[in-house]
């Protein structure tokens, strides 16, 4: 009998609890079927449009990767880290290739239905964690879009301030955010206004979205590698010595601040159903984007760091301080409007990726079915798009969303590290139950055992190296992680898949979960408080309304709609 059906019987009379119930609904598991290239399972009669090429993917990842934190995070990293502040971008961007050849596999195995982590983790695990990701997820794109507005809105009003007669004319209040009151409320009328024109343009339709998309993306791109090239003929090699004047330790923190600087990938995923070749475009588009990001990052830090000495780095605008220390003034103009255009394209694949994993809830039933309509003419899930644009108005016109910044990227790494999980567990091949300790204890759930392991010893490792611990102690934790990656790899039969095929299975997503939760253990307290909140508040939801709606095994299918260029 499935975990659905037994939830069903569970609905009646002889139910021994309502404990039992909850615990049946939440142990369940969204029974998807590989997807073939023409069918998807939906709730609706209508899907989405097929319109996203290889390229357009590309762009879409870069898009959301490289925003102003190019012109503003690598000077003010390379402060404290020096010079090697490049080496920081290669480690924290190896760490994302990781994570990114595991959503590469997910998503060539899954490429057809949008949902991206929360999808993967339904199908892997059970609805319950699967709705826990979605929470912890959401929250990060939320605050991320109301934080990105506002800076957005902020770039603005200085280009528009460059006009004379607006100069010291337009009130802080509408750009630039109004004083604070009581330390988190802050009235800005731009930011919602960007919003809600965003908002518009991705409920026209994807097609409308990517152009603008394409044609931002392209623009700071021709931007970064220009000041590249301009930034070279300035470089004095001797301000790249001492290349890590505060050690490799400074360096490995900078590589904990950055890796949020590649975070973006996931909506390449997270356009499945909307990708015109999905089992063959995702998997470069995700990795592809990542490996272009990698590049200019590095490019961007060895022409910052040999302009000028790495103390005469950081402010708000190291980048455009650098070039105009040189005498090149033009630069830093290019510099604001690769920001506006960085900011631009970030802001709208992020409320973008929102607007589908809120479809693909709706669409399971854990959340209204409103949320699961796509419109019949724009095919664009325009009740989620338009929610997702209201939280974000809201938060971005009436608070100082910056002062939550250090609770942002829990999600994140909580998200990755279950997508790795996701790889190795829909691997396995099931087997017959063995021994350990004397007892019987399935396949699984020793592999499961294996896995929470190195989630213990990863953010115990990270604890251990945050507050100073003796060194034997991170080595302890360390060595109890390879025991447990030996025991998944010896002793669990992998399968081979279809499409893309994450290398290393189960060592790789094992290394990606240890080096995920790690970097978990290095953010503020409070981040870890807001795990805790969140995920009780999140169970709870579940509890009164999830538990009760949700449908996995649902039969609807319906086709894809073809772009306009494959149509017959």
């Amino acid at each position: 009998m499935s975990t659905w059906e037994r939830s069903e019987s569970s609905s009646s009379p002889s139910a021994p609890s309502w404990f039992s119930q909850f615990w049946s609904s939440a142990l369940r598991s969204k029974p998807l079927a590989p997807p073939s290239e023409t069918t998807i399972r939906a709730s609706s009669g209508e899907g989405l449009v097929r319109r996203l090429s290889l390229f357009d993917l590309l762009l879409l990842g870069i898009g959301a990767s490289i925003g102003a934190g190019i012109f503003v995070v690598t000077g003010t990293v390379a402060h404290d880290t020096g010079p090697g502040v490049t080496v920081s971008f290669i480690i924290a961007g190896g760490s994302c290739v990781l994570n990114a050849l595991c959503y590469a596999e997910l998503a060539s195995r899954f490429p057809a239905v949008v949902g991206g982590a929360y999808l993967y983790a339904y199908t892997a695990f059970n609805e319950i964690i699967a709705f826990l990701v979605f929470s912890q997820l959401m929250l990060d794109y939320h605050i991320g879009a109301a934080s990105i507005a506002r800076s957005l809105a902020s770039y603005v009003i200085t280009a528009l301030e460059l006009i004379p007669f607006l100069n010291n004319n337009i009130p802080s209040w509408v750009g630039h955010g109004s004083e604070e009151i009581y330390g988190a409320f802050s009235f800005n009328l731009l930011a919602p206004i960007l919003l809600v024109l965003l908002t518009i343009v991705l409920c026209r339709g994807v097609g409308e979205s990517s152009i603008l998309n394409s044609v931002m993306t392209v623009t700071k791109v021709v931007i970064v590698i220009f000041i590249i090239i301009v930034g070279v003929f300035e470089v004095d090699v001797s301000n790249w010595s001492p290349f890590a004047p505060n050690g490799f330790e400074s360096v490995l923190t900078g590589a904990t601040v950055v890796f949020f600087a590649y975070v973006g990938f996931d909506a390449v995923a997270n356009s499945a159903e909307e990708s015109k070749s999905p089992q063959r475009d995702l998997p470069l588009g995700i990795i592809g984007s990542l490996l272009i990001c990698i590049a200019l990052y590095v490019g961007v830090c060895l022409v910052l760091t040999g302009m000028l000495p790495y103390k005469s780095l950081g402010g708000d605008a190291p980048l455009a301080d650098a070039f105009t220390s040189k005498g090149l003034q033009y630069v830093s103009v290019l510099i604001s409007i690769g920001a506006i255009a960085g900011l631009t394209t970030t802001l709208l694949v992020g409320l973008y990726v929102q607007s589908r994993l809120y479809l693909g809830l709706g669409r399971d039933g854990l959340l209204p079915s409103l949320f699961g309509e796509v419109h019949q003419t724009r095919h664009t899930p325009v009740h989620s798009q338009i929610w997702v644009g209201i939280v974000a108005s809201v938060l971005a016109g009436c608070f100082n969303v910056h002062i939550l910044s250090h609770i942002l990227s829990v999600g994140t790494l909580t998200g990755y590290s279950v997508v790795s999980a996701c790889v190795v567990t829909l691997r396995w091949k099931d087997k017959t139950a063995c021994q350990v300790f004397g007892k019987s204890i399935s396949s699984r759930a020793e592999g499961l055992i294996c896995l929470i392991t190195v989630v213990c010893c990863g953010f115990a490792a990270g604890v251990f190296y945050r507050f100073g611990a003796s060194f034997i102690f991170l080595i302890i934790a360390v060595i109890i992680a390879i025991f447990a990656a030996s025991a998944l790899h010896f002793r669990q039969v992998y399968t081979s898949t279809q499409g893309f095929s994450c290398p290393g299975v189960p060592i790789l997503p094992t290394v990606c979960i240890f080096i995920n939760i790690f970097l978990f253990a290095q953010l503020h307290y409070e981040a870890w408080v807001r795990f805790v909140v969140l995920s009780i508040v999140t169970v709870g939801i579940y509890a009164v309304y999830g538990q009760y709606h949700a449908n996995p095994s649902s039969n609807t299918l319906i086709s894809y709609q073809k772009a306009p260029t494959e149509a017959d």
